[in-house]
């Protein structure tokens, strides 16, 4: 054989291990986004949507989680979505609703009556033409809903009626229809960044901020707040949502692979966040804080009016209103 001959053979069978080895090299990392602790379900859930991603497509598609707003607050990591620089975050139904705010209607206090309501407007076309509403004005996908908690108050003092909160410097995150709860009640909303909350708390910046259980204990807030007072005021929910730049380059295989893989986490960490919250309360009187059971029926009657005040935060129909209380 030629050395011409042998030159041609080894060049045919480079060409064909670059084919074998093609999947490898054609792997698209992905960057998703959120501003969680890595202990919560959403961050462990994440991962393992990435590695079951990864896995289905055969290794194409390789997500790396960023979390503790490692990639920006929640603003920020919206922003990033839009730019293409961020192809997979986790948002709060409020922070979408800043773009659209119909989505936000979940948001309004008290418009959830409980953890059933909640899995029904989850399932709801009512919550599927809010999507689809937010898809078209930003061309991003929604993909699933995911259970947040009941949002309650934290203070060093207790609280038992709206009127006790009222003046009270209470951290809110910074989305405008979380005003509406403070407005109720008659708080001073102090807007702020997750990753800035606890030092606030410390320093005394602000006197209060509202989460649900399993936040306040993933962040540590109850270090720097004796009280805990359960008002149940928002029951939360968080949107997964794949950016325009990556969910149009996906093949029809490929979304349904994102979509279901993605959705199932969701359901995992729903139920999660569920079963946590029956058991948190004990676990906060364990560790020496005051767990108070408020007049719930007075916030509610407070806020109840503001539902569909736009200077308050509403941006959605009467009939998208009564659709979603039923």
């Amino acid at each position: 054989m030629s050395i011409w001959t042998r030159c041609r053979a080894l060049s045919a069978a480079l060409i064909a291990a670059a084919i074998v080895a093609g999947p490898a090299s054609a792997q698209t990392k992905l960057k998703w986004a959120h501003v969680y602790e890595i202990t919560e379900p959403y961050h462990t859930e994440a991962l393992w949507a990435a590695s079951e991603i990864r896995k289905r497509t055969n290794g194409k598609y390789d997500i790396e989680v960023f979390p503790l707003s490692q990639l920006g607050n929640e603003n920020q990591i919206n922003e990033g979505l839009g730019l293409g620089t961020i192809d997979v975050i986790y948002t709060g139904v409020n922070f979408a609703a800043a773009t659209y705010k119909p989505l936000g209607i979940t948001g309004a206090p008290f418009m959830l009556r409980d953890f059933d309501h909640w899995k029904a407007y989850r399932d709801s076309k009512l919550f599927q033409d809010l999507a689809r509403g937010y898809d078209d004005k930003t061309r991003h996908e929604i993909v699933a809903l995911t259970y947040y908690g009941l949002r309650h108050v934290t203070a060093n003092k207790p609280i038992m009626k709206p009127e006790d909160m009222k003046g009270m410097k209470l951290r809110v995150p910074p989305a405008p229809l979380f005003l509406m709860f403070t407005r109720s009640v008659g708080a001073t909303a102090t807007p702020m960044a997750f990753a800035d909350v606890y030092l606030a708390l410390q320093q005394g910046r602000v006197d209060g901020e509202e989460n649900p259980l399993p936040t306040i204990m993933a962040k540590k807030f109850y270090e720097v707040q004796s009280h805990i007072i359960l008002t149940g005021h928002i029951m939360e929910s968080m949107l997964t949502v794949v950016g325009n730049h990556l969910w149009t380059k996906l093949t029809p295989d490929e979304r349904m692979i994102f979509a279901e893989v993605l959705k199932e986490a969701a359901s995992r960490a729903t139920d999660a966040i569920e079963a946590s919250e029956r058991v948190l309360a004990d676990e906060f009187r364990k560790l020496g804080k005051t767990v108070i059971v408020p007049d719930r029926e007075a916030f509610r009657k407070a806020a109840i009016p503001l539902h569909n005040d736009p200077s308050a935060g509403a941006g959605w129909s009467q009939a998208q209103y009564d659709e979603c209380k039923r």
